[in-house]
C-alpha cells in the first residue's frame, strides 16, 4: 500500500481546515464575554430571574450546568443531555431554549428565567397552580420544563408565530389542541400526562 504524497497530505489538511470553517460560520459568537483567567476561563454576566450573576467560567460550560452547578437553581433539570427531551428548558430573553445545547458565554448579558424565577410557593405563577389543579405531573421531572415551555408556548401564539399545525399563517393565531400538543412535543413526559398538560395550558389561556 502506497503512502500518500505531500501534495495529497496538503489537499487533506486544506480540506479539514475548509470543513472546519465552514461549521463554525454559523454558530453564535461569545461577543460579550470576555476571557479572563490563565486557564482561559470566561466571565460571564447573566441577569436570572430578575439578579445580576457575574460567573467566571470554562468556555466549554453549558447554560444548563452553569445555572445548576454554578448558582444551584437545580429545577431546570439535566434529562438526555443533547436537546431531545425538553426537560431542561428555560426562558432566555423571553424565548425558550433547552439549556444543554447552549453555551453559557453565549449569553453575556441575557436575561434568563428558570423555574424557580416564574413563581414562588406562596405566588405561584398561573402556569404552576394549572400544573398543579390538573394534576398535569406524576414523577414532577419533565415538569419544570414543561412549565417553561408551556409559558413560551402562550407567548409564541399571542406574537403570531405559526408552528407546524399552523393551518392559516395569514389569518390569526388560534389555540386548538393540536396547536398546543405540536408547540409542546419537545418535552418528553415519560409519565404520559400530555392530556392533563394541554387541559392545563388551555385553561391558562382562557384566563388570559
Amino acid at each position: 500500500m502506497s503512502l500518500p504524497t505531500q501534495s495529497e497530505d496538503s489537499r487533506r489538511e486544506v480540506g479539514t481546515a475548509a470543513a472546519v470553517g465552514a461549521a463554525t460560520a454559523g454558530l453564535p459568537s461569545t461577543a460579550g464575554a470576555e476571557a479572563t483567567g490563565s486557564n482561559g476561563s470566561f466571565a460571564v454576566s447573566l441577569t436570572v430571574n430578575g439578579d445580576r450573576r457575574h460567573l467566571d467560567l470554562d468556555p466549554r460550560v453549558t447554560l444548563l450546568d452553569a445555572l445548576r452547578e454554578h448558582l444551584h437553581l437545580t429545577g431546570t433539570k439535566k434529562g438526555c443531555d443533547h436537546g431531545h427531551c425538553g426537560a431542561c428548558t428555560v426562558l432566555v430573553n423571553g424565548v425558550r431554549i433547552n439549556a444543554c445545547l447552549s453555551l453559557a458565554a453565549m449569553h453575556d448579558g441575557d436575561a434568563v428565567t428558570t423555574i424557580e424565577g416564574l413563581g414562588r410557593p406562596d405566588r405561584l405563577h398561573p402556569m404552576q397552580a394549572a400544573f398543579i389543579e390538573h394534576d398535569a405531573l406524576q414523577c414532577g421531572y419533565c415538569t419544570p420544563g414543561q412549565i417553561c415551555s408551556a409559558v413560551a408556548v402562550l407567548a409564541e401564539i399571542e406574537a403570531g408565530v405559526p408552528s407546524h399545525a399552523t393551518g392559516d399563517l395569514m389569518g390569526s393565531m388560534t389555540l386548538s389542541n393540536g396547536e398546543v400538543r405540536e408547540r409542546m412535543s419537545g418535552n418528553i413526559c415519560r409519565c404520559g400526562a400530555y392530556s392533563n398538560i394541554a387541559d392545563a395550558i388551555a385553561d391558562v389561556a382562557g384566563s388570559l
